[in-house]
């Protein structure tokens, strides 16, 4: 008991260091610090590149996001209170450049969407098997799974950027809609309302292939 009592001292202190010192750099950056930034863009770039691709499935159009992320960070880090952690302040930004990405992408007569992989057969609702069929992809589809493939691409061209943001974020990624919502600096309930209406819109169109 004693032991476990020490390690999560331990663990607690760890956090707490790790958070003073991105307090720190964060405050260097403010004052102009171009090392202090480079500090913080090198911690984050990993996860920034990877929710930039897991929202738009592209890695040309992942690395614009990226860039354009860190621009606008770099442009507003000024305006960082510590009112929340960085990372979600952060994250927010990301897929508020991922959101822009996608309304400009979508406007355009030759945008593609990602196309998800067939069903796999089993029981389940379709869209709760979304983060299982994104995880890989299989090269030997068959033709009905291309079939689908292209019925779902059709179906997500008709969600707003907002809703196949949300949708993506949900079904492809699992999180919980708090969690979505605070990365979108909106309410959770926004975020069960887009779903519910990207949900009944995907549905109405795939409603022929099951």
């Amino acid at each position: 008991m004693g032991i476990s009592i020490a390690l999560e001292g331990d663990a607690r202190e760890r956090s707490a260091l790790r958070i003073a010192e991105e307090q720190s750099l964060i405050r260097k950056a403010q004052a102009g610090d171009r090392f202090a930034f480079e500090e913080l863009v090198r911690r984050y770039d990993r996860d920034v590149l990877r929710l930039a691709l897991n929202l738009v499935h592209r890695a040309e159009d992942a690395r614009d996001i990226y860039q354009e992320s860190f621009l606008r960070v770099y442009r507003n880090l000024h305006r960082f209170r510590f009112e929340c952690a960085f990372y979600t302040w952060l994250y927010r930004i990301v897929t508020n450049a991922a959101l822009d990405h996608l309304r400009r992408r979508m406007s355009r007569r030759e945008d593609q969407a990602p196309a998800a992989e067939e069903a796999d057969g089993s029981t389940r609702d379709f869209f709760d098997q979304q983060p299982a069929l994104s995880a890989e992809a299989n090269p030997e589809r068959n033709l009905l799974g291309r079939e689908l493939g292209r019925h779902i691409a059709a179906a997500m061209k008709r969600l707003s950027a907002r809703e196949r943001v949300v949708f993506e974020m949900k079904h492809y990624q699992g999180m919980k809609l708090r969690a979505i919502g605070d990365f979108l600096g909106t309410s959770e309930e926004t975020v069960k309302n887009s779903l519910f209406r990207a949900t009944r819109k995907l549905r109405a169109s795939l409603d022929g292939m099951r």
